[in-house]
């Protein structure tokens, strides 16, 4: 096994979560990292616990954004300064098992799916399981994303060196699934690992929980970005809504 991977963890005012972040990422049974972590002016000592980690591990850099700009100019200027054959990424309050990476790079090289995403336990923000865990599908499609986004941050794992770098659309929500999607279009579907491999920090002010919140950003993403038809968005967004619903409930 072997091959550099590159992982993108954008930051904002994250003291209270980084050190517990880069920890999960310096435990893994893999070592060939890269960790990019692009602080979006962070007003805490967010910068300050980032560095202290640097003076000893030189796999960990830093960007600072000159101004606040979200986390989708935060993971492209990542995506951006990307060195390794593989990209990933991790959010500033996320935790990965050991062998996250580990297991990844095995799958794409069992599968000969560039592009895997694996299951992940979720949990309240003092990392306790009251949440059950979320079990990905075996494999999904530009239209299943298109019905629900399977495929999370914290664990999407793309094989660059062969499908190429592309960047996350510069919009408020959804940019994941923006980049999800401009890979899809080019490759078949994407694999996914069943058993587990991270840790999802649900926090109470997460705005991703609040659905009613995410309609309009959700219709502007069918509409604006994707570009589908008046008919189209409202079958998608339909499916959206029930699988949301469902992927919430305890």
């Amino acid at each position: 096994m072997n091959g550099s991977v590159s992982i993108i963890t954008p930051t904002f005012n994250s003291a209270k979560y980084i050190a517990e972040t880069i920890q999960s990422v310096q435990k893994q049974t893999y070592s060939n990292w890269e960790m990019i972590i692009v602080d979006d002016c962070s007003k805490d000592k967010t910068v300050e616990i980032i560095q202290n980690f640097m003076e000893d591990d030189h796999r960990i850099h830093l960007i600072q954004m000159n101004k606040n700009g979200g986390p989708a100019k935060a993971r492209n200027k990542g995506i951006e300064k990307a060195q390794g054959d593989y990209m990933t990424f991790l959010d500033a309050d996320d935790l990965w098992f050991p062998d996250f990476i580990e297991n990844s790079i095995h799958s794409i090289k069992e599968t000969g799916i560039h592009f895997v995403f694996s299951s992940y336990r979720r949990s309240n923000e003092n990392l306790e399981f009251v949440y059950s865990d979320f079990i990905v599908p075996k494999k999904v499609t530009y239209t299943d994303i298109l019905k629900t986004n399977s495929i999370s941050c914290l664990t999407a794992f793309v094989d660059i060196k062969t499908l190429g770098k592309k960047t996350m659309p510069e919009i408020f929500k959804r940019q994941d699934m923006g980049l999800w999607l401009k890979y899809l279009k080019e490759i078949p579907f994407a694999y996914g690992i069943q058993e587990p491999k991270a840790i999802y920090r649900i926090r109470e002010n997460s705005l991703s929980r609040n659905k009613a919140n995410l309609l309009k950003y959700q219709w502007q993403f069918y509409r604006e970005v994707e570009k589908l038809n008046f008919f189209q968005s409202v079958y998608y967004m339909l499916h959206w809504m029930y699988r949301g619903f469902m992927k919430y409930r305890n």
